[in-house]
């Protein structure tokens, strides 16, 4: 680098092969990072600190891989328009509008590199011209450019990457204690009562299938079903430089707290710290049409029995409790919360459907070879995902490695609350790793 900062010094031309000799090197090292800053800071050391560093056209300069992808993407947009054109079927439009982000965001992008290379010319004749006034409003209009360019790189990686098909849809929520008796219960209903309120805090529908106490108010085992529409905006219907971070329902909101969840704290009649867990499935729940297509009569056996526990008069005197089974797999869903049979048939229907539904999703990503991706979109349920100090008043997710203060707070749901803590985090995570399996 010194030898090259030597040569760099003689003139312009010399000191632009430098700059592309530099960040082609760096960039085979490091394929994955932003090289950016390193090829500012080996500049600034080494080069002459007095000239203006351009480096502007290998900022955003995208792998081949990427770049492929997005040729191939813009290729099959044309080629499925042409055939709507000619008069093609309405599926072929649905596949169509899923391609229209990559079109727009790619658009978007050659029109900034265009203003970047006209800017430059400009910025060149100013100092050509030693108008520092111009020079300087160039300067100032590149600076901005390079930070709607880098938006926009990260909008278009998005928009490349695979998607997860279920993120728009409703969830349902269930939760179960583990090991740990009445802790592990008390910690269950606790989980329960923070994803409510942060489902309530993104305006969406809730309704509790079925939720099992002990004697003590801890939760043994609960369904939540989770309806509504996306917490933000898709791509279309956002400006391009927007963030469409939000763009979710319910299953991509609580995808990830799938899995299982460890407290460690004392119980009020004790003075020894114990270690409980309860676990958390997400399922995506299927729309009614889909849940016919997955659970046709023939394949249910639908059983109805007298409801037990507590629950006041209809207990014991009424056959309000409702048990489905789906032949097919032996998966079954048992609901008896109402005094109303046929309410609790709706209800174990609904959770029977989300069940067999994931079941499905989970055979076909095996078929494909793609089991990993599966567990990471939506949790694998018996790994141990967080842990929940209460003597450090420390929640620590396993997966991303990462660690919070205040239990209280994280549990109160919200804006600060357990799932848009950690969420960003595990997308991010997912967002590298599916971006690795293009590049390969």
């Amino acid at each position: 680098f010194l030898k090259i900062g030597d040569l760099a010094n003689q003139d312009d031309n010399h000191l632009q092969q430098c700059i592309d000799l530099i960040f082609h090197c760096l960039a085979s090292i490091y394929p994955q990072s932003n090289v950016q800053s390193s090829v500012m800071i080996i500049c600034q050391r080494f080069l002459c600190s007095s000239r203006v560093v351009t480096v502007h056209q290998f900022r955003h300069i995208l792998s081949d891989a990427v770049k492929n992808r997005i040729d191939n993407l813009v290729s099959e947009h044309d080629g499925i328009a042409e055939k709507l054109n000619a008069g093609g079927s309405q599926s072929l439009g649905d596949k169509l509008s899923k391609l229209l982000p990559v079109v727009r965001l790619k658009e978007k992008m050659d029109t900034l590199f265009e203003e970047e290379n006209s800017l430059q010319e400009l910025l060149k004749d100013a100092r050509s011209l030693n108008d520092k006034e111009l020079a300087d409003e160039c300067a100032d209009e590149l600076k901005k450019l390079e930070e709607n360019k880098d938006n926009l790189e990260k909008r278009i990686i998005d928009a490349i990457l695979p998607t997860d098909e279920q993120e728009m849809e409703s969830a349902i929520l269930e939760i179960r204690a583990g090991t740990g008796g009445d802790e592990a219960a008390l910690f269950a209903g606790e989980l329960l009562e923070a994803y409510t309120k942060s489902a309530r805090s993104q305006g969406w529908k809730i309704e509790i299938l079925n939720n099992t106490k002990t004697d003590l108010g801890g939760v043994k085992e609960a369904s939540l079903s989770i309806t509504g529409g996306g917490g933000g905006r898709s791509y279309y219907e956002v400006d391009l430089l927007d963030d469409v971070s939000n763009a979710t329902g319910p299953y991509g909101f609580f995808k990830f707290e799938s899995g299982v969840h460890r407290v460690q704290r004392v119980p009020i009649n004790d003075v020894r710290i114990h270690t409980s867990a309860c676990s958390v499935a997400v399922l995506p729940s299927p729309s009614d049409s889909k849940s016919d297509e997955l659970l046709p009569t023939s394949e249910l056996r639908i059983e109805t029995m007298r409801a037990s526990g507590a629950g006041g008069q209809h207990v014991n005197t009424t056959d309000s409790a409702v048990r489905v089974t789906h032949i097919p797999t032996g998966i079954t869903a048992s609901i008896q919360d109402e005094r109303s049979q046929h309410k609790n048939k709706v209800k174990a229907l609904r959770l029977i459907a989300a069940r067999v539904w994931d079941q499905r999703r989970q055979e076909e990503a095996r078929e494909r070879g793609e089991a990993r991706n599966i567990l990471m979109g939506g949790g694998d349920r018996s790994e141990r995902i967080r842990t929940y100090n209460f003597p450090q008043d420390r929640v620590t997710d396993h997966r991303c490695k990462e660690s919070e203060y205040g239990i209280v707070r994280l549990l109160n749901g919200g804006e600060d609350g357990l799932v848009n803590t950690f969420s960003p985090s595990m997308r991010a995570q997912q967002r590298e790793r599916l971006l690795e399996e293009i590049q390969e």
